[in-house]
């Protein structure tokens, strides 16, 4: 089989050193090669076919503006494996345009499940491991909103925990003490508003705060996000989830395999318990698969998780 391509959407696609296109060898038995009327696939028929779709997939991924890469490629095979259809929907529009104007995009399945959730709930759980894209995605969807005035603020918040420390220990008074628990927070806003992003902070679009800080107030008209919940107490979610008010969207996310708190049932454990035959409420649970960051980290992810499971089995007094 052979596929006409632009030279420079080639050069894109096969990568430095052909990193990419050797990725896509690995996962399906064939061979690419260039030639002069473009790309050569040889294989069997039924995966030179898979391959020519990926390779025209990560094609229009170049054209939108996206950094392709053997991570990208493993994604989109997998999408392409499970469902061919379902790639054009994930990418068929962009969540957000961040400083660098580039094109911010679902990259699996269940990424695109969060963000569909969010645009049809006023209130949606994420759930899933680190390196999923939670926070990101939130962050990028509430920069969206404030972009078009669907919002007049965003307002961010986590609760002040993190294993094995004291914030007492910690120097300064408790914006100091915890400002490097929203780091990541920082981060993710930095990327969607660039230079704009102090501004924002001043004018009071953009409040980053601790839980303790939402006690006592309605919060109208914004796009709130309560990051790492797995961390909040069952009195400190039901405090936050009645803190929002006409015009608002919220987003809650977490982690479950890391928690944190001591002697209490975690918050986002009840919540779901609690809510979820609730009406305009969502909740979606990512998995290992979704982790999108560097390749290694999945596979980190699933290395814990799998001795975790031994673990527990050995502890209940099971035999592999």
């Amino acid at each position: 089989m052979t596929k006409s391509f632009k030279n420079d959407e080639i050069r894109a696609v096969f990568g430095a050193y052909d990193a990419n296109i050797k990725a896509l060898e690995s996962l399906i038995n064939v061979t690419v090669r260039t030639t002069c009327d473009g790309v050569e696939i040889s294989g069997n028929v039924a995966d030179a076919e898979m391959a020519g779709l990926l390779l025209d997939k990560l094609c229009l991924a170049v054209r939108r503006g996206e950094n392709i890469d053997p991570d990208k490629v493993k994604q989109y095979y997998d999408i392409l494996s499970a469902d061919p259809s379902s790639l054009d929907n994930i990418t068929s529009q962009a969540v957000c345009v961040n400083a660098h104007w580039q094109k911010i995009y679902a990259k699996t399945l269940r990424q695109k499940k969060f963000i569909d959730a969010v645009n049809n709930n006023l209130l949606t759980f994420a759930i899933g491991p680190a390196g999923t894209g939670k926070t990101y995605l939130a962050v990028a969807m509430a920069a969206n909103a404030v972009k078009k005035g669907l919002v007049d603020r965003i307002i961010l918040t986590r609760p002040a925990i993190e294993a094995g420390e004291k914030l007492g220990f910690l120097p300064g008074d408790l914006q100091m003490k915890v400002d490097p628990y929203l780091k990541p927070l920082y981060d993710a806003l930095m990327e969607m508003f660039g230079d704009d992003y102090n501004k924002l902070i001043e004018r009071g679009t953009v409040e980053i705060a601790p839980l303790a800080y939402m006690r006592g107030r309605t919060l109208s008209h914004a796009f709130i996000i309560l990051d790492e919940a797995q961390n909040t107490t069952p009195e400190q979610m039901k405090m936050f989830l009645t803190r929002f008010g006409e015009g608002s969207r919220v987003i809650v996310t977490g982690d479950v395999t890391q928690i944190d708190i001591r002697g209490e049932k975690s918050g986002l454990v009840d919540a779901e318990d609690v809510l979820k035959d609730v009406d305009g409420i969502a909740f979606v649970h990512l998995s290992d698969d979704d982790v999108v960051r560097h390749g290694l980290v999945m596979k980190i992810v699933k290395a814990y998780n799998k001795h975790s499971q031994r673990r527990n089995h050995s502890g209940n007094g099971k035999t592999e």
